[in-house]
């Protein structure tokens, strides 16, 4: 089997997917770029892990299912954080979040977030 296609399609969808946590403001679409970006991940280890002779055999596989799990707890967690910054912001752009503790600060100050 030539690799060198599901290599290709490897390096589009990670490319697609860092194009997508680039330009969207959406945190629901960054998400799914990043999924697109560990899809990518798991499309090389299986195919690596099918062309390369390993000293450990279905290492490949074993690490993409790792991968799998640990898009699945990013996914619990990103959506558990999107929807709170809906609660609190009514809005999911990415560009309203504050990302330094002084912008924060401001805010507690402004009466914003504490009841």
């Amino acid at each position: 089997m030539r690799p060198v296609i599901p290599y290709v399609t490897a390096a589009l969808l990670f490319g697609l997917g860092v194009y997508g946590v680039l330009r969207r403001r959406n945190a629901v679409l960054v998400l799914m770029a990043v999924e697109l970006m560990l899809n990518a991940v798991n499309l090389i280890l299986v195919t690596a892990d099918t062309t390369v002779r390993a000293a450990l055999p279905h290492s490949g596989q074993v690490f993409a299912l790792f991968v799998i799990v640990l898009a699945a707890a990013e996914i619990g967690v990103g959506l558990a954080i999107v929807l709170q910054l809906y609660r609190l912001r009514a809005s999911v752009t990415v560009d309203d979040v504050p990302l330094t503790e002084a912008a924060a600060g401001v805010a507690a100050d402004r009466g914003e977030g504490d009841t």
